[in-house]
């Protein structure tokens, strides 16, 4: 029997993620509840990761509270935009993420990879963390937020005020909320396919 064609995501679902999408800079004023940023998550945690490893820890600065720790950590040209914006998700990955293998990976004993072996824990909780960072923003502009993803922080002092403990490390910083288009600049080019890829 041959097989069914997979659907596939109507053009305007494509622009919600990819073709109209924009990393914003300004925000309105119009709140993100924590029921949504919880429906995100259980979007984001859907993304397939390396014997679904799940390293990703975020922390969302939303109070005036969080958000005050969280500025001094800032570039100064970052930290408007983050104050501003309803939410701000600091993204980070678990170096301690194979102590969850028996419960996330029970099909073999998938610890016993890692134990012992810090490069391998480091380089597969970053590229897994940020995998499902870019999930995280792929979910929020389905449920209609936009995301801010920004570097430009000081990764220490963000790993010492919102990971105490040491083993979550920060990667990235994503604002969430609902953009204002009227800060937006121009989009800027991407790569044509011949420029970036090679088909052998």
């Amino acid at each position: 029997m041959p097989r069914e064609t997979p659907p596939t995501l109507t053009e305007s679902a494509l622009d919600i993620l990819f073709r109209r999408a924009r990393s914003h800079i300004a925000w309105t004023d119009r709140p993100v509840s924590v029921e949504l940023l919880r429906q995100v998550w259980d979007l984001t945690r859907m993304g397939p990761t390396s014997a679904n490893c799940s390293p990703a820890r975020i922390v969302f600065a939303v109070s005036a509270e969080a958000k005050e720790k969280l500025m001094p950590c800032l570039m100064e040209g970052n930290r408007e935009k983050t104050m501003s914006a309803p939410a701000a998700a600091i993204i980070g990955y678990d170096l301690e993420f194979h102590d969850r293998l028996a419960e996330l990976f029970p099909h073999e004993d998938a610890r016993s990879w890692f134990s012992g072996n810090p490069g391998l824990i480091q380089a597969t909780a970053f590229r897994n963390g940020t995998l499902q960072g870019a999930y995280f923003m792929l979910a929020a502009r389905a449920l209609g937020l936009d995301c801010g993803p920004m570097s430009g922080f000081d990764n220490a002092m963000v790993d010492e005020a919102f990971f105490a403990g040491g083993a979550v490390k920060s990667n990235f910083i994503c604002n969430v909320g609902y953009g204002d288009p009227t800060a937006l600049f121009p989009r800027g080019p991407r790569l044509d396919f011949d420029d970036a890829c090679k088909v052998m």
